[in-house]
């Protein structure tokens, strides 16, 4: 039984963490999904995962810092990737001026603080997970392995899909 609650709660998990993770949704993405669903989505993610750790009363307590700090990066990933559509969405408008007028220094800047954000954001949530990582029992930290392998795998198979897309485009 425990098996089969642990399957679904990985299909959950996977199903939320493609829609609401994207790297890079495809045009209209963010537009089709509101945030009430990207909402939605973050609160699955984060009861799957809670729900696959059975988490102890002494544990759940520093349950909340992790919480947050999910929440926190994914938040800000949500403003880095509407930046970017905007900024995509300005050149869409104009594409020989915006290649004219393209700063490759201001571009590496960008990406620069871009990557600072989300290096401080994670180390924000490892530091979070840090407590409640060293109460886990051996079969907590198990399930909780298997489910990094599989957020992996789905990132992975998603960066694929993307470069397939972006050959696809290429060759149009």
């Amino acid at each position: 039984m425990l098996r089969i609650a642990a399957a679904g709660l990985t299909a959950l998990f996977v199903t939320a963490s493609s829609l609401a993770h994207a790297q890079a949704p495809s045009a209209g993405a963010l537009e089709r999904l509101s945030a009430a669903d990207l909402n939605a989505l973050t609160d699955a993610r984060i009861n799957v995962m809670k729900a696959a750790l059975q988490l102890t009363p002494e544990q759940e307590k520093l349950w909340p810092a992790v919480e947050a700090a999910i929440r926190a990066r994914l938040n800000d990933r949500r403003a880095r990737i509407a930046s970017i559509e905007g900024t995509v969405g300005r050149a869409r408008e104009n594409p020989v001026q915006a290649l004219r007028d393209r700063n490759p220094v201001e571009f590496m800047q960008r990406r620069a603080d871009a990557l600072a954000q989300r290096a401080a954001d994670l180390k924000k949530e490892a530091d979070a997970w840090q407590p409640l990582y060293q109460t886990l029992t051996p079969e907590q930290k198990r399930r909780m392995g298997e489910l990094a392998l599989i957020v992996i795998h789905e990132a992975r198979d998603r960066l694929e899909h993307r470069r397939l897309e972006a050959a696809q485009d290429d060759e149009d």
